[in-house]
């Protein structure tokens, strides 16, 4: 696989949803109880509630990817913190140890995928092991997009012997453009257009995974495997995406769709 490849898998951060814009979405998410944390609280030294959700929230992730995620998960029932350098949860397996789930959101899309790895190392010293400890031990991780190439290599290597390869890069991927479009999915037989910026694929033969989504040309697109006591899941194209990201690219709007989508991601890897 590439491993130089921009793979952002979000929005890029001087999109139409500006961080005022963020800030105030967040605010208001806080004020209705949909967020646990506020990031310019220092971090903790006590890990969070047991059975909470925790998303990392840093120079990895692209503008609003965090909220977007976190919107998946308390729209589901979680209590959503964030993790990460200056968060109100500092990235450690004791944090993780209490954590139902944890996620890898998307990355801002003039972003490698060396970079983001790079930016979760030095941010995160240990990060791979302590990932893979999480999982193996019981935990349970969700990458979407950037994050679904950090579960492979260069990364977490939560997919081994399979990993994650740049959707666009395949042989006749339906799409080419490294821009922030829609695609199309089979996602358990029925046909979905989906928010899609140069998101991975997933090589898992020989595994024992559950695919749920697979692109037009055959690679998948989404899929929940298991990991010691733990489980994966992973997906390219974005679920979680809300109708702003639709509108500030002018594409129809599938945030709906999408929703329902990624609300099944989750019930699977939680099964």
């Amino acid at each position: 696989m590439e491993t130089t490849r921009t793979a952002g898998g979000g929005k890029r951060s001087g999109g139409r949803l500006t961080a005022v814009v963020t800030l105030v979405l967040f605010a208001v998410s806080a004020a209705f109880g949909l967020v646990g944390c506020a990031s310019q609280n220092a971090p903790t030294n006590s890990p969070p509630p047991h059975g909470t959700a925790l998303v990392y929230r840093g120079p990895a992730a692209c503008d609003g990817c965090a909220e977007a995620a976190a919107g998946l998960l308390t729209r589901n029932g979680f209590t959503t913190h964030y993790v990460g350098k200056g968060q109100e949860y500092a990235f450690s397996a004791a944090t993780l140890s209490s954590a139902a789930v944890y996620v890898q959101p998307g990355g801002s899309d003039d972003m490698s995928v060396d970079q983001g790895w790079q930016i979760m190392q030095q941010d995160n010293p240990g990060v791979e092991k302590t990932i893979q400890n999480y999982v193996n031990g019981g935990g349970h991780f969700l990458g979407l997009c950037m994050g679904g190439y950090l579960a492979g290599t260069p990364g977490f290597g939560l997919l081994s012997p399979g990993d994650s390869e740049q959707y666009i890069a395949t042989s006749g991927a339906t799409v080419s453009t490294t821009d922030n479009t829609l695609i199309a999915v089979t996602w358990r037989d029925q046909q979905h257009q989906m928010y899609f910026q140069d998101g991975p694929a997933f090589v898992l033969d020989g595994q024992s995974a559950e695919v749920l989504a697979r692109y037009p040309n055959g690679p998948i697109a989404a899929a929940v495997l298991p990991l010691g006591a733990g489980r994966v899941a992973v997906v390219g194209p974005h679920p979680e995406a809300t109708s702003d990201w639709y509108a500030d690219y002018g594409l129809a709007d599938h945030s709906t769709e999408g929703a329902a989508l990624g609300d099944d991601l989750l019930a699977t890897l939680l099964k």
